[in-house]
Parts: C-alpha cells; sequence; structure tokens
C-alpha cells in the first residue's frame, strides 16, 4: 500500500513518481487460469455414479472489473444429471480462517478418502498412506464444489489484488458470493436447489453468506446450510478469562470428554451423564458463576465438588481455579496422571509432551498432529494421481488467515468491539426465505466448538429452531475421522438433502 502523508511541495513530484514505482510493483501478472477436467464413475449410496471432476482457476473481480484474484475450485458434477430442478449442487468450505477445503474434501465429501486411525489411538506416522473410495459419499444425491479461500490450496492474488480485499470477514464472504454466483451462471445451476456445507469457521461464513447472496441485486435464495461443528457465535467458542460465557458452553463437552477417558460419569451412558451436566449448567452453575464473589463458603464448596464429579478434575484443583475452568488447562489435567495432554479439535487424542506442567498443550494439538501429514499427501498424491492435475506451485493447506479483519464496517466507524456473531444474520435469512433449513452436526468431544455451544446458540439469535436439525456424534471436531460417525453423518446428510 502507499503510504500518504504531509509533504512539503517541493517533494509532491519525487513522491508522486515514487508512489507509481510502487503501484507498479504491487500489480501481479494474471496468469491464464488453469483447468482440468476428467470422467469417472463411483459407487456412493449403493448406486452406480458417471461424474465430472472440474478442477479450474476463477477470476474474481474488484467493482472496476479488474481482475484481482483467482480462486480454486473442484466440481463433481453428475455426467447424466437429468433435470436440472431436481439435481441439488452443495457447495463445501473448510473454515481457519484460511484453511483450505482439504479436510472436508479428503475426509468427508470426496470420491476418495484417506483412512487415519478411527479410534483415535495411533499417529498417522510416514508415508505411504490409505486412500481408498468413498462408499459413503453423497454424489447419488448432489453436486459437490470443494472451495479454496483466496491464500489457500492454490488460490492466489492477482492483478491489482491485495491480501486487504480478501483477509477479513466481510471480505471473504464477498469473495464467495461472487465464486458462487460465476458458477451457478456458468453452470447454468440457477434453477438447482442449492446448499452450503460449512466446518467450522466456514460455518460463521456460511451463515455470513446466506445473507450477502440474498444481496447485491442477484438475490439467491439457499434451500439449506450444513453446519459442521458450528462457530456461530464466538462468546461461545473462546476460552479465555473473563469470559463468561465460555465456562457454561464448555462445561458439558468437558464432561463428556472426561466420561470418554473414564475420569467421570462411570456406570452411565454418554447421554445420559451429558444430560445430567446439561441440568446442572442451565440450573445451578450459570446462577452460581453470575452470583460471583457474592456466593457463599457452602454454595461455593457443593459447586466445586460437582465440577470435579463432572469434569474429574481435583476439587481443590477448582477451588483454586474459583470453580472457572479453562479449555487448555483441562487438557493438561484431565491426563495428568498419565502425563498425556488431550487434543482440542477432538478430546479422544492424547498427546506425550516433554513439559508435563506447562499451561496447556506445548506440542500443538494432537487431534491435528497425529492426521495432518496423512491429509496432506493424500490430497497430493490424489490430484495428481487421479484427477491429473499439474500445478507449478504447491497446494497450501492453510494460509491467507493472519491480520484477519473481523471488523464488518468501515474503519472510522463505530463497531462494538466484542466476539464475532453472525448467528442473527442466519436468523434473519431463515425468516426471509422460509423454505431454508439448517442441519448442524455437533461432537460431544469437540473441545473448540463445543456442542452445548451449538444448543445455546440456536436456542437464540433469531433463528427458526423448528427448521433445524441438531445432530450429535461420538467424536470431535472432525466426527468422520471416526468410522461409525462417517457413516452417520453420511445418513443424517442424505436424508437432509433428500427431505428438502
Amino acid at each position: 500500500m502507499i503510504k500518504k502523508g504531509i509533504v512539503a511541495v517541493f517533494l509532491i513530484g519525487s513522491v508522486v513518481l515514487n508512489g507509481q514505482k510502487e503501484q507498479k510493483e504491487e500489480i501481479k501478472t494474471i496468469p491464464k487460469a488453469t483447468s482440468f477436467v476428467t470422467s469417472h464413475q463411483g459407487i456412493f449410496g449403493g448406486k452406480t455414479v458417471s461424474y465430472k471432476a472440474t478442477a479450474k482457476e476463477t477470476f474474481l473481480v474488484n467493482k472496476e472489473g479488474d481482475s484481482i484474484a483467482s480462486l480454486w475450485s473442484i466440481a463433481y458434477t453428475k455426467s447424466q444429471m437429468g433435470a436440472v430442478g431436481k439435481r441439488p449442487v452443495t457447495f463445501v468450505f473448510n473454515g481457519g480462517p484460511g484453511s483450505a477445503s482439504m479436510w472436508l474434501h479428503m475426509g468427508f465429501f470426496g470420491p476418495k478418502l484417506v483412512k487415519v486411525d478411527s479410534d483415535a489411538k495411533k499417529d498417522d506416522g510416514a508415508a505411504p498412506y490409505s486412500l481408498v473410495e468413498n462408499e459413503h459419499g453423497l454424489l447419488d444425491v448432489t453436486d459437490l464444489v470443494f472451495i479454496d479461500p483466496v491464500g489457500t490450496g492454490y488460490s492466489r492474488l492477482v492483478g491489482k489484488g491485495k491480501g486487504k480485499d480478501f483477509y477479513g470477514l466481510k471480505e471473504d464472504v464477498d469473495s464467495f458470493a461472487q465464486f458462487i454466483r460465476k458458477w451457478v451462471t456458468e453452470n447454468e445451476r440457477w434453477f438447482s436447489p442449492k446448499y452450503l456445507a460449512g466446518e467450522s469457521y466456514g460455518t460463521t461464513r456460511a451463515a455470513y453468506l446466506g445473507k450477502t447472496l440474498e444481496e447485491s441485486g442477484q438475490n439467491m435464495a439457499l434451500n439449506g446450510m450444513i453446519l459442521i461443528s458450528q462457530a456461530l457465535d464466538y462468546a461461545g467458542s473462546t476460552s479465555v478469562h473473563h469470559n463468561m460465557t465460555s465456562y457454561i458452553t464448555y462445561l458439558p463437552s468437558m464432561s463428556a470428554t472426561a466420561w470418554y477417558h473414564k475420569k467421570a460419569g462411570q456406570g452411565k451412558t454418554l447421554k445420559d451423564f451429558v444430560e445430567e451436566c446439561r441440568k446442572f449448567t442451565y440450573e445451578i452453575y450459570t446462577p452460581a458463576l453470575y452470583k460471583g464473589n457474592l456466593l457463599s463458603e457452602s454454595e461455593t464448596q457443593a459447586i466445586a465438588e460437582k465440577l470435579s464429579y463432572f469434569t474429574g478434575l481435583d476439587k481443590t484443583y477448582i477451588l483454586h481455579s474459583n470453580l472457572r475452568i479453562l479449555m487448555a488447562r483441562f487438557q493438561k489435567k484431565l491426563l495428568e496422571d498419565k502425563g498425556l495432554a488431550i487434543g482440542r479439535l477432538d478430546g479422544r487424542f492424547m498427546g506425550d509432551e516433554a513439559d508435563k506442567f506447562s499451561e496447556g498443550p506445548h506440542l500443538g494439538d494432537a487431534a491435528s498432529y497425529q492426521i495432518s501429514s496423512a491429509y496432506t499427501a493424500s490430497l497430493n498424491h490424489y490430484f495428481a494421481s487421479e484427477l491429473q492435475i499439474k500445478m507449478d506451485r504447491p497446494y497450501i493447506t492453510s494460509g491467507g488467515g493472519s491480520n484477519w479483519r473481523w471488523r464488518t464496517v468501515p474503519d472510522g466507524k463505530y463497531w462494538e468491539p466484542m466476539p464475532v456473531n453472525t448467528a442473527p444474520h442466519l436468523g434473519e435469512t431463515m425468516r426471509r426465505n422460509p423454505a431454508m433449513k439448517v442441519l448442524v452436526a455437533s461432537g460431544y468431544y469437540d473441545l473448540i466448538t463445543p456442542f452445548f455451544d451449538a444448543e445455546y446458540t440456536f436456542a437464540r439469535n433469531g433463528i427458526v429452531t423448528e427448521r433445524v436439525e441438531m445432530k450429535y456424534y461420538e467424536a470431535g471436531h472432525m466426527m468422520y475421522t471416526h468410522q461409525p460417525d462417517l457413516m452417520k453423518l453420511s445418513k443424517d446428510i442424505r436424508q437432509f438433502l433428500i427431505a428438502n
């Protein structure tokens, strides 16, 4: 960006020349858009489907019509589609912000899947990895379009494009809206039922994107959204000091995870123990948090006893924590006796760390580093061997998320510095579009976007709860890494698409 300031008159000419030089250097070349088209056949949902895979770059433009980015996507479309109005198309993306669509592509929705340990007991190790046919894939009921945000995958800035044009909540949503409209128009799919499928921050994006697609003089109404590990209201998924909401929303997930590791709730089913924790959270723990230092000594002791019962943590530790347990600490404390830290994305995972007493896991998230190599290698192998994709640059699985702009209004305009919440956008969209329905998929052991936060969020924000389906799985953030949950999630989404 060219920096402007107050300068003496005799320097103006020099500044202009230097500014023009700097601007010229910032303008990136606009390469020819690449495209790779291959034909395939597979069995999905018990049906044989012939389909075309189209991997390509799509140019995005600014208001002046200048190309500013190329967005990478892979579309799987049924070869004999039939009536366009009867063949849905689902746009799929991951989160981050700054994550490519690799996880949903190679873990659940794509024609081929990478297999990692379903029980979260083993690290993915080193190559070779296992790539299998996705017999539970959804190509029998919907076409699929995987989208990589700018700065991820093969998507990149071109021409006059700058990071600030894309690396922000509103900016990112605008780029997705432009791409979806382009894709639908070029592929003549305006009459097709349309769905968004996002994971994690991808659900933040989806809730805002549904509203944005109704705007700009090109109103596009959606038939539904599939929100995997929803993160609409960040107050409920940000475990930090003094964020009262997070103490409430995370407790049932701590309880479920403690049950899984046999630290709490033994002799009870997971669902019964979770329901017991829900009741305690609503009726006792939440009022106690609001009461704060006004709690009597006996009340404090009783609540600490109950928190110990639900989390498996020592009562004295809970008292010293002032009845407030941060998630990073829970990750280290739950299996402290074994010297292990549990995963954040999925509490089933466990990491053996050298520093047994750090505030939180210092190696990173075991649920991430124990599977990411397999996903990355499998995607690159699949692209080259199956889709015949040959690119001159690496596929970036994560990027473009630094210095993310969370403001949704221009600089200088008042904006309350509070956690992001796109749930009201979803509520408004559902009320304007009575045909739109939502499926919310949550993992009991997800310790980053807790399932209780989904319940808390969707009970408020003007959301039409009668048109929301809540589904639960005995795994974490990426519940599809657990084979029984992959099958259940596939069944739930298939029924959702067919019913709508």
